[in-house]
């Protein structure tokens, strides 16, 4: 994360803003106490800072002129304030800030903190606003990049729908109900035929909306509803952030589902899943795929000796080792205990001696065990199977028994 901008004049919050943004973000914070030194500090950066925040009332600039500054720099802005009634919100939202937050304690700052890092992960979702008043939707779209985000915009739904097929990634859809040759009810129902609710979110709005338009949408696949008469800046971010949150958690759900807890790769259940649809598609073909079994050697002893810790750091090393060394294409996962897995496209000549070389990698690779400064050496045994067999179950098994013979005949070796 670039640099963090805080602008406070207040000592108390100044210096517990810094610690706090520093510990949990990671990246630099310049403090100013005035808008002077904040723009000091703007000219000493000219990279740019990924967030300001400012609180709206400094004594050299008491009517919000800090917010004005950084927006003509192009940083975003979350004003940090302890007094905000209406006229002062309005006049708040109508400078495009990401947000306001009031000072109340430790859990504004977390608020703060978890703002930080949506705006850090927006930079890298995209979503589409479909209307076709180009004022409206050049106005919700100028609302999405205050906060980051990659925006489409689309006038009608075949367009909307021309621009989904060119951009797979796209993550939210915002869609007005009134639009010609194709509204947003039939949209909605035309991206579900292709995106489920777990991969898109979709918000409908309407200017003429009502109770009944909204259940509609909802019926349709959109995952909410705004009316345009009521719209309020603050409620469309919420309700943006809730839907993009939410195929977040999901997403999340689904890789823990398949990822080792500990090593960080793939589980069993991502291999037999996955492994079995490259099988498919390569087992048939020209194209090899060769599947290897790894286990460490006298994994027992290394937990017995130094401990469970060493054992995690151990295994930590190798997946982290194996990640590294195998091709992008292949598939590598813990199927239990210190044994690994990797299905890997080529010729068994090739994947042979590539395991030759990670098993001579791991052989060489220290465990090191702080604070004690021990270091385990270990070894690892590999079998691997290049017959393409009935089935990847099959070619499971075969790779298992040359680990078996390769244990059997002394350890540390590939046998093929």
């Amino acid at each position: 994360m670039k640099k963090i901008l805080v602008a406070e004049d207040s000592g108390f919050f100044g210096r517990m803003l810094k610690k706090k943004l520093e510990a949990e973000t990671g990246a630099q914070v310049c403090w100013a106490q005035t808008m002077q030194e904040a723009c000091q500090f703007i000219e000493q950066n000219p990279d740019g800072f990924a967030a300001g925040i400012v609180n709206f009332n400094l004594p050299d600039a008491p009517a919000g002129e800090i917010v004005t500054k950084l927006g003509e720099r192009n940083i975003p802005v979350i004003v940090f304030t302890s007094v905000v009634n209406k006229q002062i919100r309005d006049r708040i939202w109508e400078k495009k800030v990401v947000d306001y937050v009031y000072k109340e304690g430790a859990q504004s700052l977390d608020y703060l903190v978890s703002l930080l890092h949506r705006l850090e992960r927006n930079r890298k979702i995209t979503v589409m606003v479909v209307d076709d008043s180009a004022m409206q939707r050049e106005v919700m779209a100028d609302l999405l990049r205050v906060h980051r985000y990659q925006v489409l915009e689309a006038g009608d739904g075949n367009e909307a729908l021309e621009l989904m097929a060119r951009h797979p990634d796209v993550k939210l859809v915002v869609s007005d109900f009134h639009m010609p040759q194709m509204d947003g009810f039939e949209l909605t129902q035309n991206l579900r035929k292709t995106h489920s609710r777990e991969e898109l979110a979709i918000i409908g709005i309407s200017a003429l909306g009502d109770n009944v338009m909204a259940a509609r949408f909802l019926k349709c696949g959109a995952n909410d509803f705004i009316i345009k008469q009521n719209f309020l800046t603050e409620e469309f971010y919420c309700r943006v952030s809730q839907s993009i949150e939410n195929l977040e958690n999901i997403e999340a759900i689904r890789k823990a589902a398949i990822t080792d807890f500990l090593t960080g790769v793939s589980n069993r259940r991502f291999l037999f899943d996955h492994g079995e649809r490259i099988y498919n598609q390569l087992g048939g073909s020209d194209k090899n795929l060769c599947c290897a079994m790894l286990d460490i050697d006298h994994f027992k002893k290394v937990n017995d000796t130094f401990g469970h810790h060493a054992g995690d750091m151990t295994l930590k090393r190798v997946a982290n080792l194996l990640q590294d060394k195998l091709p992008e294409s292949s598939v590598l996962a813990r199927i239990g205990g210190e044994e690994f897995c990797a299905l890997v496209p080529g010729s068994k000549e090739d994947v042979v001696r590539l395991f030759e070389r990670i098993r001579c990698a791991i052989a060489e690779l220290p465990v090191s065990l702080a604070p004690d400064n021990e270091t385990v050496h270990i070894t690892v045994s590999i079998g691997v199977c290049s017959e393409p067999g009935r089935n990847l179950l099959d070619m499971l098994s075969r790779a298992d028994a040359y680990l078996y013979q390769a244990k059997k005949e002394g350890r540390d070796r590939v046998i093929s």
